[in-house]
């Protein structure tokens, strides 16, 4: 990363962990005129859901909000005709460098296609090496990473708030920090057995991120007679 110079955005809380958002350092004025934020969007066909950065004109309405690639495909390479679409050459999906980012014209797939490099082995190693990974594993021990659950926000597929007792529509991403690894599939990822509020995709992960998690964990208060989730 010598001589490469990046704009961080801290996009706040969602999916259970804070989420971070990579740009090129000439873009981060684009902070000056809208408000960046994080949005889960679920596939309406069960294939899982991923996280976009979202950005909306300061002083207008949430409606007239935008994803942040398309803004800044817009901002520096033109126009996006009818179909085609912005996509992640990386498949990480805030990171949006314009080096990451290309134009190709749709063709019916899927968001399960964009899921390819999540695997195991070698491509696991490949997500390890990325920009992102590494330049968000350099961010670990913000300050400003707490467990307050009051802080997520959950959509459903319609992009409407959802309430998160319900646990209907929430899909979970990895919370160690670098990893974007998503749930496909609804209660896939393993739950903390401590704290029962924070969700890994593996043991990988979860061993990586105690350093940081176990200043927040606790074990799960049994005032309640509530039983314990399964998720």
């Amino acid at each position: 990363m010598s001589g490469l110079k990046l704009g961080i955005l801290r996009l706040g809380r969602v999916a259970g962990k804070s989420k971070y958002a990579l740009l090129d350092e000439r873009d981060i004025s684009i902070v000056q005129q809208h408000a960046i934020e994080p949005r889960v969007e679920v596939d309406k066909n069960g294939n899982g859901a991923r996280i976009y950065a979202i950005a909306h004109d300061i002083g207008k309405s949430r409606n007239y909000g935008k994803y942040l690639h398309e803004l800044l495909w817009e901002r520096h390479k033109g126009g996006i005709a009818p179909g085609w679409r912005v996509v992640h050459k990386n498949h990480v999906t805030v990171d949006n460098r314009l080096d990451n980012l290309e134009l190709v014209k749709e063709d019916g797939m899927d968001m399960s296609s964009h899921h390819q490099d999540e695997g195991s082995g070698g491509q696991t190693k490949n997500r390890e090496n990325s920009l992102y990974w590494i330049t968000v594993t350099q961010l670990l021990g913000d300050p400003l990473e707490m467990n307050y659950h009051h802080l997520n926000k959950w959509y459903d597929f319609n992009g409407d708030i959802v309430d998160p007792a319900g646990e209907s529509y929430i899909y979970y991403e990895c919370h160690y920090p670098p990893c974007t690894r998503m749930e496909r599939e609804l209660r896939e990822f393993s739950i903390c057995g401590r704290c029962q509020e924070v969700r890994y995709c593996g043991t990988s992960c979860q061993e990586r991120d105690w350093p940081s998690h176990k200043r927040f964990c606790r074990e799960r208060r049994r005032h309640t007679r509530e039983s314990t989730p399964d998720r």
